[in-house]
């Protein structure tokens, strides 16, 4: 499936920050961060890279294209996780389709 993210990548130090913080995500915040999306062009060149995983036919430069997709999925994920419990909502499937 490939690394782990690096501690000091862009993604790590994200998820650092938010955890960081001491003060509790405001309602507000959190209606916004559960409004926070991928455009229709990143969705379609996730899905290619993917694609291209699943055949092993991923160039070096693609591989960490991908693995910088997911880092920064899983990134997002845990934030409107986050979100939805201060909310107290279930997930939208939106995302799924």
């Amino acid at each position: 499936m490939g690394q782990a993210p690096s501690l000091n990548s862009e993604a790590a130090i994200w998820a650092r920050l938010m955890q960081a913080q001491k003060d509790p995500l405001t309602p507000e915040a959190a209606e916004f961060l559960l409004t926070v999306e991928f455009a229709e062009d990143d969705r379609q060149r996730m899905l290619h890279l993917a694609e291209q995983s699943q055949a092993g036919a991923l160039t070096p430069e693609e591989r960490v294209e991908f693995e910088d997709y997911l880092h920064v999925g899983n990134l997002l994920a845990v934030m409107q996780s986050k979100a939805r419990r201060v909310l107290k909502r279930k997930p939208s499937l939106r995302f799924h389709s």
